[in-house]
C-alpha cells in the first residue's frame, strides 16, 4: 500500500529518531495529566507535538489522534483519499527513568476516529530497545525495519507469528486478576511458556511476534475495562497479529470486531498465537 500509507510509516520512522535523540534532556513529569488521567512525561508531549505537526502535513491525512490529547487534530487532506492517524507516541514512558524499553504506536484508518477495528487499514510500532526497529502491517503483510537517521531498512519483508509458542507476559497485579483468568494463566505456565514483562506494551508484544506465545493486559476485579485504549492500542496491534497470522481478543471477541464508543475508550486486550486466544476465550468469564 504506496502512498499516504508509506509516507505516514516514513514520517513516524523519522520523528522516532528525533524523538529518541531527545530522550535524555526530557525525562521529567509536567504538573498536567492525559485524557486517561496519567501522568505526562516532557519526552511524551515532545513526541506528540512532532508527531501532529509532520503526520498532518502528509499528503492524504486528514486528522490525527493521540493518548495524550483530548481531542482530534484536523487538517485538510488534499485530493488523496482521506486517512486519519492514531499514535501512542510513547508507549511504556513510565520506563524512561530506569532506562528500559519504549516504543511509539501507530494505527491508520479509512473512517473518522473514533473508527471501530473493521476501519483499521494499516499499523505500525517502534521500538526504543538496543536498536530502533520498525514493525509495520499492511496489505496483509508484515515488516520489520531498521531505523538508522530517521530512514527505514529492510530487516524482514514477512514476519509470521511461529507456531510453537514461547512466551507469555500478562499486566495488573494479581490479586486483581479474575479467577478465571487467573485459571487461564495457569494453563499457560503449564505449557512451560516462559515470562516475559517489562511494563511497556511495544517490548513485550515484540516478544511474542519474536518467539510466538501471548501478551495480555487483562480485565480486573476493580477496572474490568483493563488498561489499554482501544483506539490507540488495542486495534493497532490485533492488526499487526492478524496479518502476522495471529490473533486478538478482548476476552470474548476480536479487537478488530470492536468499536469504541468514546475516543479514549479503554478495553481488556490480548494477542498472541490463535491456539491461545482461543484457549483464553474459552477459560474467561
Amino acid at each position: 500500500m504506496a502512498g499516504p500509507i508509506e509516507a505516514v510509516f516514513d514520517t513516524v520512522a523519522r520523528t522516532a529518531a528525533d524523538a529518541r535523540n531527545a530522550f535524555a534532556q526530557r525525562r521529567s513529569y509536567h504538573d498536567q495529566e492525559n485524557p486517561s488521567g496519567d501522568e505526562q512525561l516532557a519526552a511524551e508531549l515532545y513526541a506528540d507535538e512532532l508527531l501532529e505537526e509532520r503526520l498532518l502535513a502528509v499528503d492524504g491525512i486528514a486528522s490525527y489522534a493521540s493518548e495524550e490529547r483530548e481531542d482530534v487534530a484536523t487538517a485538510d487532506a488534499g485530493a488523496q483519499p482521506a486517512y486519519h492517524v492514531t499514535c501512542d507516541p510513547l508507549d511504556g514512558s513510565s520506563n524512561l527513568k530506569s532506562n528500559n524499553g519504549m516504543g511509539t504506536i501507530v494505527g491508520i484508518y479509512d473512517r473518522e476516529i473514533p473508527a471501530p477495528g473493521s476501519a483499521i487499514v494499516a499499523a505500525g510500532y517502534v521500538l526504543y530497545g538496543p536498536i530502533t526497529t520498525m514493525v509495520t502491517a499492511a496489505d496483509g503483510t508484515v515488516s520489520e525495519y531498521l531505523i538508522e537517521d530517521g530512514t527505514r531498512d529492510l530487516l524482514n519483508g514477512d514476519i509470521r507469528l511461529p507456531d510453537d509458542p514461547v512466551v507469555y507476559g500478562f499486566g495488573g497485579r494479581i490479586p486483581d486478576w479474575l479467577p478465571s483468568f487467573g485459571e487461564y494463566v495457569d494453563g499457560v505456565e503449564g505449557e512451560r511458556l516462559k515470562l516475559r514483562y517489562g511494563g511497556a506494551m511495544v517490548a513485550d508484544i515484540n516478544q511474542v511476534l519474536t518467539y510466538g506465545g501471548v501478551f495480555g493486559y487483562p480485565m480486573l476485579e476493580d477496572r474490568p475495562e483493563g488498561k489499554l485504549r482501544l483506539q490507540f492500542e488495542g486495534i493497532p496491534m490485533a492488526k499487526i497479529f492478524a496479518d502476522a497470522g495471529g490473533a486478538s481478543s478482548d476476552g470474548s471477541r476480536s479487537l478488530l470486531s470492536k468499536t469504541p464508543g468514546r475516543l479514549h475508550e479503554r478495553s481488556p486486550v490480548f494477542v498472541g498465537n490463535e491456539s491461545l486466544i482461543t484457549d483464553l476465550e474459552a477459560t474467561v468469564e
